[in-house]
């Protein structure tokens, strides 16, 4: 065969020169293409303000979806409430270092709306729409109808979700979401969104709250087991079981203790269920100083209706017919086993205790023994 001078210059190897050339052109390339790559997956994980905290609640809500079935709550698991400790401080101290001013800033953009400076926070089946619905006859007040539930379930559609009424220069706007009370991340997004904000907490005996609570439930689904084979874990040894939502929610100075790390004692108020109902302008005397706005719903207000077992509202003026709550509300109650009502006095009282004590209010609650 021939030598060629073609085919020779076709498999010449390239000098050192050339190859190291070749590789710091390759390494100067990687390098670029990496630099892409970080700062397009920066830019997409920069958190917006509103979404501040929503990254660990999210994660937070797949952790307790992928062991469905360790809460008991018979409606859907919507007021499901952390029951693995106090991990909410991480939460606490990321809330703390954003600026909770900028917020207010998304809020005011919107015409003729305002944060809402008061919120009754809960609790479930402990008087919050009776107490709603009292404000709401205030002309001083702007207070949403529904229960947004903004900062528990609708946080990560962000502030321009926002379902504030408008209002006026010297009304004061209001929300009323009972699940926030139990819900353990809502505390330090209300602190971001305005560490002023006053709160309301209406509460009730835990014992019968949790009785109105399974009674309302089962309305909806009348095939539910009965109220005692709920209550225990296991009904000979009796043992409460803590995982059902009806019983927890009653544990209120547990809940509490995170409200504290965010909010001074003086920012919220708890209202008595037992006395909206037997003292309804004693107890709005209380509500409406503590808003501070003029004591303009009193006893006048007020008609006590026998069947229903609450007050309804009427106008001062005028002679029209008592508007009284809905249907839903004031049902008969089933017959509970006493021992189960008993055993469930016993459990609550060192939480009514400690509750007593960090409000500075005895609710007599465990005076039925």
């Amino acid at each position: 065969m021939e030598y060629s001078p073609i085919l020779h210059n076709l498999y010449v190897v390239p000098s050192s020169h050339v190859r190291n050339k070749l590789f710091v052109l390759c390494i100067m390339l990687s390098l670029w293409v990496y630099m892409i790559y970080c700062c397009v997956g920066y830019c997409s994980t920069v958190p917006n303000l509103a979404y501040a905290n929503r990254r660990e609640s999210d994660a937070d809500a797949d952790n307790r979806g992928s062991s469905a079935g360790a809460s008991r709550d018979l409606l859907n698991n919507q007021n499901d409430l952390d029951s693995r400790g106090d991990e909410w401080e991480d939460i606490r101290g990321e809330t703390k270092a954003l600026d909770d001013n900028a917020m207010s800033g998304f809020f005011n953009e919107t015409e003729g709306k305002k944060l809402p400076q008061a919120i009754i926070i809960g609790v479930k089946k402990g008087g919050t729409r009776a107490l709603l619905e009292f404000l709401r006859l205030h002309p001083d007040v702007r207070a949403v109808g529904a229960e947004p539930h903004f900062f528990d379930r609708n946080y990560d559609k962000g502030l321009e979700w926002d379902l504030m009424p408008k209002s006026s220069e010297g009304q004061l706007t209001m929300e009323k979401t009972p699940s926030y009370y139990v819900t353990r991340e809502v505390p330090a997004r209300i602190y971001c969104m305005s560490k002023d904000t006053k709160l309301i907490v209406v509460v009730r005996d835990p014992v019968t709250r949790a009785i109105s609570d399974y009674t309302q439930t089962r309305s909806k689904k009348p095939d539910i087991p009965s109220f005692e084979s709920l209550t225990f874990k296991n009904m000979s040894a009796g043992l409460i079981d803590t995982t059902w939502s009806a019983v927890q929610i009653g544990m209120y100075a547990k809940h509490l203790e995170r409200w504290l790390q965010f909010f001074p004692m003086e920012q919220l108020l708890f209202v008595s269920g037992e006395r909206l109902i037997t003292d309804p302008a004693g107890e709005m005397a209380r509500v409406q100083d503590f808003l501070g706005i003029r004591r303009v719903i009193t006893e006048k207000y007020f008609h006590f209706n026998p069947a229903k077992g609450f007050p309804c509202l009427k106008r001062p003026e005028g002679n029209s017919k008592p508007h009284c709550l809905g249907k839903t509300k004031g049902r008969t109650h089933p017959n509970i086993d006493p021992e189960v009502v008993q055993r469930l006095r016993d459990f609550y009282k060192p939480f009514n205790r400690k509750f007593y004590k960090m409000t500075g209010y005895d609710f007599g609650w465990d005076s039925e023994e």
